[in-house]
């Protein structure tokens, strides 16, 4: 299992195999991610410590600060302590300037792509947050495809975009064999309806938010449900969302419970909202 790479030379990548992949626009802030983080360390956390050897976890496209690296390092040892987290990101200056904050061997920086250099090993986990939404939607699926490529065999790819200061989050979470969930995640207390989430929608669904397929159903199925809770309001924006979460829950195949539903986030199969 290879160190998290602390070495300037990481930050020049190699002269002879070019990372595959454009530059990000590279927006970040602290605790962006923080909602996705969360669910993925709720998630993949049995797998984290099910591992016979240090799991390794992959941020790949951190952007302009390392910011959401060194977050995801340091929630991700909660759940175990040697989890090796490794920063990627195209733009060497971008490498460089990140090193400083390397903690090897649990937290490093290196140059690459959608190739996922990581000297031979396979990733636990592969986090791409707001790096696809520059893509065309034609692209999507042969990314996907040589991301789960990188994954080891209980790995997890979460996929997915989020805004400026991480309110509102659509991500999909992808195993070896490709994509399973949908996950709708938001800060409820300045959320005025679940469809406000249409416009984090990942690149592989955003397109489709129009009458007729499913995923515009879907959100116009939780607008009715959150609308009919409304007197939970009365009880704060938990309780409305919860209960509009199990109305929804009998017409749409959740996989998530109340547990979850109290984070603010529902996850529903991919199947049932597939282009």
């Amino acid at each position: 299992m290879p160190p998290a790479s602390s070495d300037p030379s990481a930050a020049r990548g190699s002269r002879a195999a070019r990372p595959v992949g454009t530059v990000t626009r590279g927006t970040t802030n602290t605790n962006r991610l923080r909602r996705m983080d969360r669910w993925i360390a709720h998630t993949l956390g049995p797998a984290l410590r099910a591992a016979e050897h240090p799991p390794v976890a992959v941020d790949l496209g951190y952007g302009a600060a390392p910011w959401t690296a060194v977050e995801l390092s340091a929630r991700l040892r909660a759940v175990r302590a040697d989890t090796r987290v490794v920063g990627i990101e195209i733009e060497p200056e971008r490498v460089a300037a990140a090193l400083p904050y390397a903690d090897p061997p649990l937290l490093g920086f290196r140059r690459g792509g959608f190739e996922v250099p990581l000297d031979g090993s396979r990733a636990q986990l592969i986090r791409a947050a707001n790096v696809l939404r520059q893509y065309d939607e034609r692209e999507v699926a042969a990314v996907w495809e040589r991301l789960c490529g990188r994954l080891a065999p209980d790995g997890l790819l979460v996929e997915g975009t989020c805004d400026e200061i991480g309110r509102r989050h659509v991500w999909v979470a992808l195993g070896p064999q490709g994509p399973r969930t949908v996950t709708f995640a938001a800060r409820l207390a300045n959320l005025e309806h679940p469809s406000d989430l249409a416009e984090r929608l990942p690149k592989a669904l955003i397109h489709h938010n129009v009458p007729g397929r499913a995923v515009h159903r879907f959100l116009t199925d939780f607008d009715r449900a959150w609308a009919a809770a409304a007197p939970y309001g009365a009880f704060g924006a938990r309780q409305r969302w919860i209960a509009a979460c199990g109305s929804l829950a009998g017409s749409w195949p959740l996989v998530d419970a109340r547990g979850r539903w109290r984070e603010g986030e529902a996850t529903v199969e991919w199947a049932a909202l597939a282009p």
